[in-house]
């Protein structure tokens, strides 16, 4: 039948977050890099949720214990503005804005393998076949969809770019750069 779920054990919280903005429905911090948003099994460390919870910050339940309040995730090793509801009503409507596009998400980065263009990749995401660790375009994936435009190019080869992304898969912004 059903297996009950491992309780995490505790996690010393040796960190803080920078809160950019904040009012009685939601907050935007600034996740630095390093640190995961979310537990999950395979994490051992603490966690942006674990902050946040920490903090006593009022979240919303619509995702689960170990989502607390999260509207959508940026990967561990990216920094950026990252929204976090405070109750569900305003979760479910923050998530319908990513459903609709209406809430954009953009991206900065720095590549040391130039662009030749301006280009939007429109390619399915998934598990590599070869190695279920990686993601990488395949041919019955997620929809996945990207816009990248060169921003400047410095004099040593590296480019600063921005990444509009019309879609939200696991690492989708290295695997389509790649």
């Amino acid at each position: 039948m059903f297996k009950e779920a491992k309780k995490r054990e505790p996690v010393e919280i040796d960190f803080d977050v920078e809160i950019l903005y904040e009012d009685e429905y939601l907050l935007v911090i600034n996740k630095p890099s390093g640190l995961v948003v979310h537990p999950a099994p395979s994490v051992k460390e603490a966690t942006l949720v674990d902050w946040l919870v920490k903090k006593g910050i009022s979240l919303s339940t619509i995702s689960g214990e170990e989502r607390h309040g999260i509207v959508h995730r940026i990967d561990k090793e990216t920094t950026g503005a990252l929204v976090v509801a405070k109750d569900n009503k305003v979760h479910e409507a923050l998530s319908a804005q990513l459903q609709d596009k209406s809430m954009g998400r953009y991206y900065l980065a720095l590549i040391d393998c130039p662009l030749k263009d301006d280009i939007v990749v429109d390619k399915p995401i998934g598990r590599n076949p070869s190695n279920r660790l990686k993601m990488d375009v395949v041919p019955h994936g997620k929809a996945a969809k990207t816009a990248f435009k060169k921003l400047l190019t410095t004099a040593h080869g590296v480019e600063l770019i921005a990444a509009k992304l019309f879609t939200g898969r696991t690492h989708q912004i290295r695997v389509h750069l790649n």
